[in-house]
Order: structure tokens, then sequence, then C-alpha cells
């Protein structure tokens, strides 16, 4: 099958590619490698991809429309699972614009693509940011999403009601993914696995935010690829049973669908750390610090609705995630 993955010299969509050249799917990935982290892990990603002869990159930049209409007009694409974004909550502060240009000018190019050149499924990162300040937990697919409290998390929200507006209006199945906490190999250097291992390493304190009290659905990326790959088979058509009476916010009587992909198994930042300390051998020094804007208390997924099309069950400990990803950082940096 011939798939498009966005994002593919980021964490995530570098191992969805890969998977998907695996079991020998065709696999266009697509990147702007911009510098919002060191884009030599980037480079990095792309060189491993290479290796696949059913591989082809292509450096494009979403909000350029007449680089991407051209994109999906030669490719044919059969899926397309979009994983590129202006990550990150914290920078959404510092540079908003970054994020109209990518998370929705970038989106809406996208989503005119599927119109004019018809995939079979559209797959889309959405994020558990877009729960903003609810805090009944785990949070659930049908909780209204009304208060985010960072700019990223509000064109995360967009994107949703984007793509729910297209799956209407022009019938492209479409299915949102709100992606909890990931971690692992090659991840990202601004999330804290990176930074509390880089910071232990080096001798130096960890910056812990709320002063420790935070728990997240920490969910390793195995664990996510299997989720994201299963769901990019399960094609969503309209729900029959939806009641514009009492709208159900997860299902439509279009061809989409929300699911959370999370661990379902939020973890105390205190666990978090003590597994850091236990892959590397070596005791953190820790730097208490208020809560950040833009960040929230505790991030707990119901993936009731992803087991249930998939059979999505996460299997890796925090512990043993971080492991594998402590072994893999000495590794990559030589340390």
């Amino acid at each position: 099958m011939k798939y498009l993955v966005t994002g593919a010299a980021g964490f995530i969509g570098y191992h969805v590619a890969e998977q998907l050249l695996n079991v020998n799917h065709e696999v266009t990935g697509l990147d702007n490698l911009n510098d919002y982290y060191d884009p030599a892990l980037k480079h990095a990603r792309l060189n491993r991809l290479a290796h696949h002869v059913n591989f082809r990159f292509e450096k494009t930049d979403l909000a350029d429309q007449t680089a991407v209409s051209a994109l999906f007009k030669r490719g044919e694409f059969q899926r397309v699972i979009h994983l590129a974004a202006q990550a990150g909550v914290r920078y959404s502060l510092q540079n908003p614009h970054a994020y109209a240009n990518s998370n929705l000018l970038g989106f809406l190019n996208l989503l005119e693509a599927c119109r004019h050149y018809p995939v079979g499924h559209l797959v889309f990162a959405s994020s558990s940011s877009v729960y903003g300040l609810n805090s009944k937990t785990p949070f659930a697919v049908g909780d209204p999403v009304d208060h985010p409290v960072s700019l990223y998390a509000a064109t995360k929200k967009s994107n949703e009601m984007m793509a729910h507006a297209y799956s209407h209006l022009y019938h492209i199945p479409t299915t949102g993914l709100r992606f909890f906490t990931v971690y692992g190999p090659w991840g990202r250097p601004d999330m804290a696995p990176w930074l509390f291992t880089k910071a232990i390493l080096a001798g130096e304190p960890i910056k812990v935010f709320n002063h420790g009290k935070m728990r997240r659905d920490f969910t390793y990326i195995d664990d996510i690829v299997s989720g994201v790959i299963k769901i990019s088979d399960v094609i969503p058509a309209a729900n029959s049973e939806w009641d514009s009476a009492n709208p159900d916010p997860a299902t439509s009587s279009a061809p989409y669908r929300l699911h959370n992909i999370g661990n379902n198994q939020p973890v105390e930042l205190s666990r978090f750390i003590a597994a850091v300390e236990s892959a590397l051998g070596k005791k953190a020094a820790c730097e208490y610090l208020p809560m950040q804007p833009g960040d929230v208390v505790e991030t707990a997924a119901n993936i009731d609705s992803l087991t249930a099309a998939t059979g999505f069950k996460p299997l890796t400990t925090i512990e043993d995630g971080m492991k594998k990803f402590c072994d893999w950082y000495r590794g990559f940096y030589k340390q």
C-alpha cells in the first residue's frame, strides 16, 4: 500500500514509517527539517529510513500549498498518516506564529490535497493537550475540550474541527488520535525523558516543575506505533446512531472518529525520576520549580474506544521503557 507519513524525520513519524517499511509498504516521508530542535537528529533518523528501498523522502513544508498539491497529484496515496506539526507547549508562548503556519495553514493544505486527490484514510495527530483545564480523569474522547491552556492545544483542537468539516463536506474518512506523553529511543530533545537523562549524566540538576506534583500518561513508542498502524486500517464510516440533539464529540454522521492513544496508567513524577535513575545507575539532583504556564498537573487516557476498534493494549512499563531509552541515548552519544 502507498502511505504518506508527514513528519517522517520526527520522533513518532520516523518510527511509524520504519514499521510500515518493515512490512513492505511503500512510504513517502515528508518533513521540512526545521530547527525547533537539532536537525542532525532528524537527518540521522532519515538516514536509517533511506536504507529501505520502498522509502522516498520529500523535503516539503506543508504551508506550501503548491508543493503539497503537486506531491499528492503524483503520489496517489492510499493512506495518509499526518504527524507533522510544530510541537511543544512552552515554545508556543514564545513563537505563536510557527503554530499558525504549521498546525493550521499546513493542516488546511493537507485537507485540501486529500479533497482533490482522494485517499482511503487520513489519520492525524491531535494531542492530550486539548483537555486543557479538565480535571476529571481519565480523559475521555466524549469529554468537552473547550478550555485549552496553550496555543498549541488550541491548534490541535482546531485540527479536529477542521478534519470533521472536511469529512462532512467531502466524505474524507478521517481519524484523529489524541497522543499522550510518548517516549522512547530517537525521542525528542525537548521532552522530560531526554532532558532528565542528559542532565543526570552531566551531573546537572533536573528541573522538576510543580514541585514534583505531576502525573503523566507516559506511553512507549513501540506501543504507540502499533496503535497508529492498526487504526490506519480501520476506516471510519458514518455513525448511523449519531444524535445531533445529543452529539458525541468522538463520532459523527460523517466518516470521522476520535481516539485517545496513551498508556491508561499515569505515572507519578517521582516514579519516573526513579526509573531514569535506575536505568542510568546514577542519582538525580532535583531543582523544584513552580508550575509552568501552559502545563497541566495530570494526564490520563481513557483508551476504551481505541482498544475496542483495534485491540490496542500498551505493554511497556516506565521502567522497561526508560531503560531502553537510556541505553539508546548512551549508544547514540557514545557515553
